[in-house]
C-alpha cells in the first residue's frame, strides 16, 4: 500500500529550478507554510476517511472485520489510481494542470458530507466483497481519489514556487507522514468517542473546504513562481541527513529492480492485512484494532525515508528472524496465545518486516526523475497484497493460509549478512537442512500421536523447541531460514493440537469456521476463529439436548421454561443460527424463524454429517438470510412473542444490534407482552451498562443473569458460562422469570451515552486479557 504522504519527485533532474528571492524571506516562509499545511491536511483527511467510512458500512455487513480489509483494498487501489493520475498530469502545461485538478477537487464536493447511499443493501446469499467495493466507489471514490492525487501534485507545484528549497523538496514528505499518523491516532481516541458519525462527516467536509483554500494558495504560489525569472539557477538546498539525489543512478531502473520493489511492497501490505485479521477475529470490530497495524505500517515508511537514520537497518534485520519465528509459533502449535501476547508479538513482527522490506526499497530508490514511477511500482505491490488477502484468499483458501505463506516470503526476503559463505555445499545445505528438520519434526509428531501422547507443554517443548532453535540458527541465511520456517509449518500439519481432528474447515467473507470433535466432552463443536459457537453431544441419547450457552439449566433454558405455557413461544425469532441448538426449544407445529447473515453457517448447521439439531430436534424451521437489521424490516409488525439475539462477530454480539435504532426495530416486531433476550457472553466487553442504558432509554424493564459458575460435571457434559439479558415493556411481563435463580434487575451505567447507529464508544467498555 502506497501512501500519499511519501515524497514524489518535484522535477526531472534536467529541469532548472526557479530563482529564489532572498530579499523577501517572509515570502519563502509563507510559501513553505502553505504547502506544508496543504500536504499535512490532505494526508490527515485521507486517513480519517478510512476508519470513518468503514464504521459507517460495518452495520450493513454484520460487524465483520472483513469490512475493514475490503475497505483497505479499495483505498489502496484509489491511491494507486491517484499516483497514476499525478504521474500523467505532470506532463501537461501548468495552466492545464490547474484547470484539470481544480475541477477534480471541486467536483468531490458533490459527494460531501460522506454518507451511505440510500437503499443500498448487500446481497444476502453471496460474497458481499464486490458489493462493498462498488459502495465505496460510489460513496467516497472521487473525494479519496482527489486527495490521493493532490499530494504528489502539490509537491510538483512546490518546485515551481521559487522557494529556496524547491529544487529538492524531499523534506515535504514529513508533512504528509505526520498528517497521516495524526489522522490515524485522532480517530479512535478523539473523534469516535466524542462525535456521532454524522458530525464526523460534517467535520470532515469542513476540513476538506479548508484544504481547498490551501490548495488554491499553492496554485497561486506556483503560478507566481513560474513567472519569475528562471535564468539564474540556484544549487539545490542540502537538507541534513538527506542523500543528494544526484548520487542515485540516472539510468532507468531495470525490470528486475522494479519487480523487487513490487515484491517488497507486496509482503508488508499483505502481512498488515493478515495481522489485522488475526487480531480482530475473536474481538469486537473496534477501529483502534484496525488502525494500529496500519499505523505501524505507515510509520515504517516514515522511518526508512527519514532524513536521519533513526532505526539502524542492520539492527532490525538481525532481530527480524526471531520475531518471524515468534509469530509462527501460534500457527505451528494450533493454539491461541493470550490476546495481549498475540497483540504484541504480531505487531512487533509486522513492524520489523515492514522496516526491512521498506528499508530495502528506500535504499534502491532511483534518481529523482524516476521517482513518480518508483512510487507507482510500490503502489502496485501494495494493491496486490491487499487484493490477495481480502479478495482472493477467502475464495481459494479454507483457513487463514495467507498468514503463514507471507511469513515464509518475508523470511526469504530478509537481506543476507555480508561475508556469507556462498559455496556449492552451502547452497545445497540451504535446501537439505530445512528438509531434514521438517521430516524429523513430522516423524516425532507421528510417533507420539501413535502412542496416544496427548498434546501439552512438555510435548510441545520436546518436539518444537529444538526445531525453533534450529530455524533461528538458519537466520543468517535467508533462503535456509525461509525454507526452515516453511518446513516447520508444513510439518506441524501432522500435529492435531488442542482442537483435535478438524472435520471441516470453511471460509467466507465473515470468517473461518471449523467443525471439530471434542473428545473430552464427547461432543462436536462449531468454531469461529478460536471461539465455540455451537456444541452437540455425540451420544445419540443426548443429541437433542441443548449444550454450551443454551442448556436447559442455564439462563436461556429458564426463559423458555418460564413461558412454556404462554402463547409467546408460538412465534419465536432467533437472530443467529450457530449449530442450531436453540431449535430444541421449539414446539410442534410452531417452527422458529432463524435470521442468519452467513450462508456458510446455514450450510454447516444443515449438514447431517456434522450437526443434526435442525434435522432431528424440532419442527422444520424457517430461515431468512441476510443481516437481521435489514431482514427484520420485512417481518410482520408485532408478530413475534420472543426475539432472541444470539448473533456473533468473533467473540461478541455485533454492536449495531445493540443500538437505540436496533431496539426500536425489535420492539416494532414484538408482541405487546413479548420479550427480547440478548446473549451477551464474551471475554472482552462489559455490556451490562450498554443494555441497561438502552432499556432505560426505551422505558423497558430488564433482567440479567450472569451464569458464570458451574460444577465440574456440568462442564464435562458441555455447559459453558454465559450471560443473558432480557427486556420487556413492563416488569409484569417478566414476572415468571424474576423468581428463578440467578436473575437480577439490569442496572444502567451512570453518565454513559446510549449507543445509536451514529455513536458507540466501545473502548470505554473494553477489557483485554
Amino acid at each position: 500500500m502506497q501512501f500519499s504522504s511519501l515524497p514524489v519527485a518535484a522535477r526531472d533532474s534536467h529541469s532548472p529550478p526557479p530563482a529564489p528571492n532572498p530579499s523577501r524571506p517572509w515570502a519563502s516562509t509563507l510559501t513553505l507554510a502553505v504547502y506544508f499545511a496543504a500536504i499535512f491536511l490532505s494526508a490527515a483527511l485521507l486517513f480519517l476517511m478510512e476508519p470513518m467510512f468503514a464504521k459507517m458500512a460495518l452495520p450493513l455487513l454484520g460487524g465483520s472485520a472483513a469490512v475493514w480489509t475490503t475497505c483497505l483494498v479499495f483505498f489502496q487501489a484509489a491511491l494507486l489510481a491517484g499516483y497514476a493520475y499525478a504521474h500523467a498530469v505532470q506532463r501537461l502545461p501548468l495552466r492545464a494542470q490547474f484547470t484539470l485538478h481544480s475541477a477534480l477537487m471541486f467536483g468531490a464536493l458533490v459527494f460531501l458530507p460522506v454518507h451511505l447511499p440510500a437503499a443500498w443493501t448487500p446481497p444476502p446469499s453471496s460474497n458481499p466483497a464486490g458489493w462493498l467495493l462498488w459502495l465505496l466507489l460510489v460513496a467516497v471514490g472521487l473525494p479519496f481519489f482527489a486527495l490521493s492525487a493532490t499530494t504528489p501534485i502539490l509537491q510538483k507545484w512546490f518546485a515551481r514556487s521559487g522557494h529556496p528549497a524547491s529544487p529538492d523538496p524531499y523534506f515535504l514528505y514529513a508533512a504528509g507522514n505526520t498528517g497521516s499518523l495524526l489522522g490515524l491516532l485522532v480517530y479512535p481516541f478523539a473523534l469516535e468517542p466524542l462525535l456521532t458519525l454524522r458530525n464526523q462527516a460534517w467535520l470532515w467536509a469542513a476540513s476538506y473546504i479548508l484544504f481547498l483554500l490551501l490548495a488554491a494558495g499553492c496554485m497561486l504560489l506556483a503560478w507566481r513562481g513560474r513567472r519569475r525569472d528562471s535564468s539564474t539557477v540556484s544549487a539545490p538546498s542540502q537538507i541534513e541527513g538527506l542523500e543528494d539525489p544526484g548520487a542515485h543512478s540516472a539510468e532507468p531502473p531495470t525490470w528486475r529492480l522494479r519487480l523487487s520493489w513490487v515484491v517488497r511492497a507486496f509482503v508488508p501490505s499483505s502481512l498488515m492485512l493478515a495481522v489485522t485479521a488475526a487480531l480482530t477475529t475473536d474481538v469486537p470490530a473496534i477501529p483502534l484494532f484496525w488502525l494500529v497495524p496500519l499505523a505501524l505500517y505507515l510509520l515504517s515508511f516514515v522511518l526508512v525515508f527519514a532524513r536521519r537514520n533513526m532505526v539502524p537497518h542492520l539492527w532490525v534485520r538481525r532481530r527480524t528472524p526471531l520475531l518471524i519465528l515468534a509469530a509462527a509459533i501460534p500457527i505451528v502449535l494450533k493454539g491461541v496465545l493470550p490476546y495481549s501476547a498475540l497483540f504484541i508479538v504480531d505487531l512487533l513482527m509486522l513492524f520489523a518486516v515492514a522496516l526491512v522490506c521498506h528499508g530495502e526499497i528506500a535504499g534502491s530508490r532511483p534518481a529523482p526523475r524516476h521517482l513518480t514511477g518508483f512510487y507507482l511500482w510500490i503502489s502496485v505491490g501494495g494493491v496486490l497484497g491487499g487484493v490477495f488477502n481480502a479478495l482472493l484468499a477467502p475464495v481459494i483458501f479454507n483457513s487463514l493460509v495467507e498468514f503463514p505463506l507471507v511469513l515464509v516470503l518475508a523470511a526469504l526476503l530478509i537481506p543476507p549478512v555480508e561475508g556469507l559463505e556462498d559455496t556449492p555445499a552451502a547452497r545445497r545445505n540451504d535446501y537439505l537442512h530445512p528438509i531434514a528438520m521438517g521430516i524429523a519434526v513430522a516423524a516425532a509428531i507421528w510417533a507420539l500421536q501413535r502412542r496416544g501422547v496427548a498434546p501439552g507443554m512438555w510435548y510441545n517443548f520436546g518436539v518444537f523447541c529444538p526445531a525453533v532453535i534450529c530455524c533461528l540458527r538458519f537466520g543468517v541465511r535467508p533462503r535456509r531460514f525461509g525454507l526452515g520456517v516453511a518446513a516447520l509449518i508444513l510439518a506441524s500439519q501432522v500435529y492435531l493440537g488442542p482442537f483435535g481432528r478438524i472435520l471441516l474447515s470453511k471460509r467466507s467473507f465473515f470468517g473461518v469456521y471449523r467443525v471439530i470433535d471434542d473428545a473430552d466432552r464427547n461432543c462436536r463443536a462449531l468454531l469461529h476463529g478460536g471461539i465455540s459457537h455451537g456444541l452437540q453431544s455425540l451420544d445419540p441419547a443426548r443429541a437433542c439436548e441443548p449444550l454450551a450457552y443454551y442448556t436447559r439449566q442455564g439462563p436461556i433454558g429458564q426463559v423458555f421454561d418460564a413461558f412454556r405455557s404462554s402463547a409467546l413461544e408460538d412465534d419465536v425469532a432467533i437472530i443467529g443460527l450457530g449449530a442450531g441448538a436453540l431449535i430444541t426449544y421449539s414446539r410442534p407445529h410452531h417452527p422458529f424463524t432463524f435470521y442468519e447473515i452467513d450462508p456458510t453457517v446455514l450450510r454447516i448447521a444443515s449438514d447431517r454429517r456434522y450437526f443434526t439439531y435442525l434435522s432431528n430436534c424440532g419442527p422444520p424451521a424457517h430461515f431468512v438470510l441476510g443481516d437481521a437489521r435489514l431482514s427484520l424490516r420485512n417481518a410482520p409488525a408485532h408478530g413475534y412473542g420472543i426475539i432472541v439475539l444470539d448473533a456473533f462477530s468473533g467473540d461478541s454480539i455485533p454492536t449495531h444490534l445493540l443500538t437505540r435504532e436496533a431496539l426500536a426495530l425489535y420492539l416494532s416486531k414484538l408482541a405487546p407482552n413479548g420479550i427480547v433476550a440478548f446473549d451477551v457472553t464474551n471475554r472482552y466487553l462489559d455490556l451490562h451498562g450498554v443494555l441497561g442504558n438502552l432499556a432505560q432509554d426505551a422505558s423497558l424493564f430488564g433482567l440479567v443473569n450472569d451464569d458464570l459458575t458451574m460444577s465440574a460435571r456440568e462442564a464435562q457434559e458441555g455447559k459453558f458460562a454465559s450471560t443473558w439479558v432480557v427486556m420487556a415493556r413492563s416488569s409484569a411481563d417478566l414476572e415468571p422469570l424474576r423468581d428463578m435463580p440467578g436473575w437480577r434487575v439490569l442496572p444502567p451505567a451512570p453518565g454513559a451515552r446510549v449507543w445509536t447507529d451514529d455513536f458507540s464508544n466501545i473502548l470505554s467498555i473494553l477489557r483485554l486479557r
